[in-house]
């Protein structure tokens, strides 16, 4: 059995890592030992891709002090989690993919051992354009986050990077591959 692995995907706000870990899920369809993670946020559901779990301040606030949390950071004053359950996959065999912070990725606040960080990129003026597509944030906010994204480059020997500019299946493909070669799929 391959070692259980975590792959922690990275990546600026708008770059798609919804899109390529949902395009990945889609294509591994239960056919690997793999548990896509969602997260914990305390955003209101809108209109975005991602399946994501939303809860208030104060719920999030309780599931992290009753150490429901494996991993919990803060950005663009929302708070984001991923729950204990990834720990529970992990012991099971299964490769546990995750969308994370590279902020928290950089603090090494992991905490888990064998972890495959993947960036996924896009350029500056793509990213511009789809954040602005996306319809939820205002300018300034979207200006922010332009900012953030180029202020965090993790610097990890084993960081793979997914330039995710052209079509989704380029960069999806790559990513399904990067998943089946942990979980022992070629």
């Amino acid at each position: 059995m391959t070692r259980a692995s975590l792959v922690y995907v990275m990546g600026p706000s708008g770059a798609g890592k919804t899109r390529v870990i949902e395009y990945a899920r889609r294509k591994i369809d239960g056919g690997l030992p793999v548990a896509f993670a969602h997260r914990y946020i305390t955003r209101p559901l809108g209109k975005d891709e991602e399946n994501y779990i939303a809860l208030s301040k104060r719920e999030f606030a309780l599931r992290k002090a009753r150490g429901l949390l494996a991993f919990d950071w803060e950005a663009y004053g929302f708070d984001y989690g991923i729950g204990v359950e990834i720990k529970s996959w992990l012991a099971a065999g299964l490769t546990v993919v995750m969308d994370g912070s590279r902020a928290h990725f950089i603090a090494g606040k992991l905490g888990i051992g064998n972890v495959v960080p993947v960036l996924v990129t896009v350029g500056r003026d793509e990213l511009r354009r789809r954040l602005t597509t996306r319809e939820r944030e205002d300018v300034k906010a979207i200006e922010d986050r332009l900012q953030r994204a180029g202020k965090f480059t993790p610097a990890d020997l084993s960081l793979v990077t997914i330039d995710n500019a052209g079509p989704i299946e380029r960069a999806g493909d790559a990513f399904a591959a990067i998943i089946a070669a942990q979980a022992g799929g070629r």
